[in-house]
């Protein structure tokens, strides 16, 4: 759901009181509210945030994924650049024209998301930039991508890490990459979840030829990391349980798209495609379960967006989802079939426990907290800032 607003408690007036004024510009998402992709998620909880608390923000986005006449976001404005819709290269000539931007309209804080923008850290500094680099992930592990775009990312990674004024990472795994590989110290900020909003209404779940309570779901792209072929065939061995098994996802034109579906439609796997607001929350709150099987993480926030509803959930064993803390039974070892069939079965049978469900709630919502988070991003920008 797009945050449109955000209200922040009173003894936060003091926060305010320094940030007020600051100017801070975003890159490296492609779009704000509701596109798909972690680092858009996080921008979208994370900013309107920082604007509540006082800053004024700009987020520069690419422009095929926010329409034409669209200049806000809330409180946060959108600056509109073009990028050619190329795979590889649209990333970086969108990071290029930004930085180009930024050095014309000066902020206080540049802060870019992702390894592979993070290549115009050199640029940024050279314009006189003070600059804040969030590191996502290792994403040259990603099987998607080719050889120059591999080597885009390792120097991004280097680029940014290095040349920041600061860093920042969201899971201590890749605290201990960065510590190891560049020998710099980034500050740990994890990813958050939103409260969840569950649904009574059905309609959507029974759309698809769902029942509630009744079904395993997973939501993410269909990227070979996600490994959706895995979890359909682990599926396929415990159909008698009676559960469904529902993919949210948009399906592409690429090859991998195309064997999910066909996979998918053998073993009688319901693809929803991409699914927002209203659709999703229903999806959501009435799942049996959520499962995610992926080889590639940063902090995964579809994961503790499944725990804020209360959902039980079966994940790859995969240091970014281990760093989660769920239970030892919950996790499964990454690309085991076998091993993700029987937790697939074993918790079909397993009764539901609305006070266990209860108790994730409230712990996901403890653990990941949004408003916590901006304040401590902030606390960045102040050491960073320009004296």
């Amino acid at each position: 759901m797009a945050l449109e607003t955000v209200e922040l408690p009173r003894q936060q007036d003091a926060v305010r009181a320094r940030a007020r004024g600051l100017r801070v510009m975003v890159l490296g998402i492609r779009g704000l509210p509701d596109v798909d992709g972690g680092v858009e998620t996080h921008a979208q909880q994370l900013y309107p945030r920082l604007a509540a608390l006082g800053c004024e923000v700009e987020a520069i986005v690419r422009s095929r994924f926010v329409p034409k006449g669209r200049g806000a976001f809330g409180a946060v404005r959108l600056r509109r650049l073009p990028s050619p819709r190329r795979a590889g290269v649209e990333a970086l000539v969108h990071s290029l024209l930004g930085v180009v931007y930024a050095g014309v309209i000066r902020p206080d804080i540049l802060h870019i998301h992702a390894i592979g923008p993070a290549i115009v850290t050199p640029i940024a500094r050279l314009l006189g930039l003070r600059v804040v680099v969030t590191h996502h992930g290792p994403d040259y592990e990603r099987q998607k991508w080719g050889r120059f775009a591999r080597w885009v990312l390792r120097v991004g990674e280097r680029a940014g890490m290095r040349r920041a004024h600061a860093r920042i990472a969201i899971s201590a795994s890749i605290v201990e990459l960065v510590r190891a590989k560049h020998g710099v110290e980034p500050e740990l900020i994890p990813n958050g979840v939103p409260a969840a909003e569950p649904r009574v209404d059905t309609q959507h779940v029974r759309r698809y030829g769902l029942v509630p309570k009744r079904y395993f779901l997973h939501v993410g792209r269909m990227v070979p990391e996600k490994r959706q072929l895995d979890l359909i065939r682990a599926y396929a061995l415990v159909r008698d349980t009676g559960w469904k098994m529902a993919l949210v996802g948009a399906i592409g034109s690429d090859d991998y798209s195309h064997e999910v579906e066909r996979c998918a439609r053998e073993a009688g796997v319901v693809l929803t495609g991409s699914l927002k607001g209203e659709a999703l929350q229903q999806i959501y709150s009435h799942a049996g379960a959520f499962v995610l099987p992926s080889s590639h993480e940063g902090l995964p926030i579809v994961m503790l967006e499944a725990l804020s509803y209360g959902l039980p959930v079966i994940a790859s064993d995969i240091p970014a989802n281990l760093e989660v803390g769920l239970d030892a039974a919950s996790y499964f070892p990454v690309g085991d079939v076998s091993a993700l069939a029987e937790r697939l079965e074993r918790l079909a049978r397993t009764p539901p426990d609305d006070a266990a469900s209860c108790k994730r709630r409230d712990w996901v919502a403890e653990k990941f907290n949004w408003d916590r988070i901006a304040q401590q991003t902030l606390a960045v920008y102040l050491r960073v800032r320009p004296r």
